[in-house]
């Protein structure tokens, strides 16, 4: 098995608490308090939780219903993406001042390969140490970081030692850091694959890496492969700048579940706005539509269809969700959820062969209305035009 290179400079950089830290940030009295951004208090989900509210056993992804009776005293504030979409802006910019390669993997946290910039500012652990100074004096937020010589292990070690930590693991230590590590640890590995490995005895990130890699290749196939490559601190996956997006899609969570057809549509109405403006801000288009419905007992189901042109425009959208949603028992069975996504995207201009005769002068009178719809949203926001059938009888 081939060594992994020891010269590579990896940083994984996590902002802490994200989103209650920019609410923290706008409104100082929040200071000390347990801190919940998510949906309503009754049906929603917690999207992030500060770590006065962690103590609680408050989480991501919990029903916000059960954070709230862990921590009754909870201050919970609906999420403002646009505002942490412009903080999260401002802090990679100041990961950018220090190396072109900065790879993110969400809003609050990125992989940054500072090997090509150690004769500038030197060792990743001053680079690390640099950043989080500038991070805190120009933003006012905190970041953790993990430095190792590959992706999986500094990912791992940039959440040790959070809040505000700075976790090193050289090159020589990198067996020894994962060995003792919970399972649980390990960065990629889904519960089901967990409870697996548990039923054979392999609880650690050590004991994983001592398995034979043809038994867990039997067990697991190529995954067991590459779970023990990466047990063994094994990673040569390079910090890429840029990823494709494959889908852009929103959803919404219902205070109350919906149990009419005509209720529903409305709701459909707003989320295919709400893609068809994201995609165009992104320039791009998609060809696949997704709609996903989550009944009130809590089954999820999603039905699809993939247009002979893609497509950006909301209202299209809108007529090919209300189709899919006849595949549904929306309107028969209360509904908690309803969702919207595109995916098979392409840049706008990719797929934008017109076809002849009248097509060209509708898909133009088209456009040229989105256009100035994004400008007036743009201008006065989101809920500055709605559809008729938005308005409130």
């Amino acid at each position: 098995m081939r060594e992994q290179p020891n010269s590579r400079g990896i940083i994984h950089l996590d902002m802490d608490a994200f989103y209650p830290a920019v609410e923290l940030l706008d409104n100082p009295a929040l200071k000390g308090k347990p801190v919940i951004v998510g949906g309503s208090r009754e049906r929603g989900v917690v999207c992030s939780a500060s770590y006065e509210a962690r103590k609680f056993g408050v989480h991501s992804a919990q029903p916000m219903a059960t954070a709230v009776r862990l921590c009754p005293e909870a201050v919970v504030l609906p999420v403002r993406m646009s505002r942490y979409k412009e903080v999260s802006h401002q802090v990679f910019r100041i990961f950018r001042t220090f190396t072109p390669l900065v790879e993110p993997l969400s809003i609050d946290e990125a992989f940054l390969d500072v090997t090509g910039c150690l004769r500038l500012f030197g060792h990743p652990v001053l680079v690390a140490k640099m950043i989080k100074e500038r991070v805190r004096q120009e933003v006012g937020l905190t970041v953790s970081a993990g430095i190792a010589p590959c992706k999986f292990v500094a990912k791992i070690a940039s959440d040790l030692n959070k809040p505000d930590g700075l976790t090193v693991v050289p090159p020589e230590q990198v067996r020894q850091f994962l060995s003792a590590l919970p399972i649980e640890k390990m960065w990629g590995v889904g519960k089901a694959t967990q409870e697996k490995l548990e039923v054979l005895g392999i609880r650690t990130i050590g004991q994983l890496g001592r398995m034979p890699a043809d038994f867990l290749e039997r067990k697991f196939g190529k995954n067991g492969i590459a779970m023990h490559r990466l047990a063994a601190g094994i990673d040569e996956r390079e910090v890429v700048p840029f990823h494709d997006m494959k889908s852009v899609g929103h959803e919404d969570t219902f205070d109350q579940d919906i149990t009419e057809l005509k209720a529903a549509k409305k709701e459909l109405m707003s989320l295919a706005g709400k893609v068809a403006r994201r995609m165009r801000r992104e320039k791009i288009k998609g060809r696949t539509i997704t709609l996903k419905v989550k009944y009130g007992d809590f089954r999820t189901i999603t039905r699809s269809t993939t247009l002979s042109e893609s497509t950006d425009d909301g209202f299209e959208i809108y007529e090919v969700a209300c189709r899919l949603l006849r595949k549904t028992d929306v309107g028969k069975r209360p509904t908690r959820l309803l969702g919207i996504a595109l995916s098979q995207l392409s840049h706008k201009g990719q797929e934008d062969q017109l076809s002849l005769f009248g097509e060209r002068s509708e898909t133009r009178k088209r456009e040229s209305l989105n256009a100035a719809l994004d400008a007036l949203y743009e201008k006065f926001g989101d809920h500055s035009i709605l559809p008729g059938t938005l308005l409130t009888e």
